[in-house]
């Protein structure tokens, strides 16, 4: 017979560990036992991303439902390591609570902070002096190299501005997004639809960097903007795909003209809701 829900935060999750270490023992399952730090990390970032796509679809049960499910990755993570002898659960939160309170002394000390970037500010210094922070000998050591690479071009670049290095305005940032497309243009040419070259790709990449920066400098989130961009036209291709039913017809029959004529409708019909 199933338990009857927890009635407290502590007893719902002492009971996920139960569930965890029992999905582990030998009369558990067996995928659940199969599972190692390494054959996680996949499970891992797409249960973050879900969690993402459910705060974007203003699903709040979607985002509580995903929150278990990374939740439940994180347990893994710790019963493994737990069978390893490496850490544990305990040690995973003691460290957490330990490092809340200690990067922020201005609300468990007596240090004072007037705003966000102080408080910013602040945090960073407390990083520096912490343990493993010693190796690092430059302003970008630290962000991650599995980190997706737009996430990372932007982080690199808050880096880098923070000791000093970025444009003091908006236009000069804006004429580097133009100064890096016609140096992508002048390889175009050359490119004529074959596979794409190493200049090709790299200038490619220069353009993509330099549009993040401008991104980061406007004060907008790089990433949310694409996925915001990505279930935009989602939503307007599936409209065109609709209207064409209507006819009857084939997308891959139709000319771009056409095909056009119906994205501008489909947009048009979106604005005016």
């Amino acid at each position: 017979m199933p338990e009857p829900p927890a009635q407290t935060a502590s007893d719902a999750f002492r009971r996920l560990l139960e569930i965890v270490e029992t999905l582990r023992s030998e009369d558990g399952c067996p995928w659940d036992r199969e599972q190692t730090h390494e054959s996680l990390r996949a499970d891992t970032v797409e249960e973050a991303y879900e969690v993402v796509e459910a705060i974007e679809d203003h699903a709040p049960s979607k985002v509580a439902e995903e929150l278990g499910d990374l939740l439940t990755v994180t347990a893994l993570h710790a019963q493994i390591a737990t069978e390893a002898g490496t850490f544990s659960m305990v040690d995973i939160l003691n460290g957490t609570n330990e490092k809340l309170v200690r990067r922020h002394p201005h609300v468990y000390g007596d240090a004072e902070a007037a705003d966000t970037d102080s408080v910013l500010s602040a945090w960073d210094a407390i990083k520096r002096q912490e343990p493993g922070y010693e190796d690092r000998t430059s302003a970008l050591d630290g962000v991650p190299r599995g980190m997706p690479s737009l996430m990372a071009a932007w982080k690199l670049q808050k880096r880098a501005a923070r000791v000093g290095f970025d444009w003091d305005e908006a236009p000069q940032v804006v004429a580097k997004v133009r100064e890096e497309l016609g140096e992508l243009e002048e390889h175009i040419p050359a490119h004529d639809g074959h596979e794409a070259t190493d200049d090709l790709a790299d200038e490619m990449g220069d353009l993509l960097f330099a549009a993040v920066n401008l991104a980061r400098f406007l004060r907008v989130d790089p990433d949310a903007a694409l996925r915001a961009a990505n279930r935009k036209f989602v939503r307007r291709f599936r409209r065109m795909e609709e209207l064409l039913a209507e006819t009857g017809e084939e997308m891959d029959t139709k000319t771009l003209e056409f095909l056009d004529t119906l994205w501008e409708r489909a947009k048009h019909e979106e604005r005016a809701e």
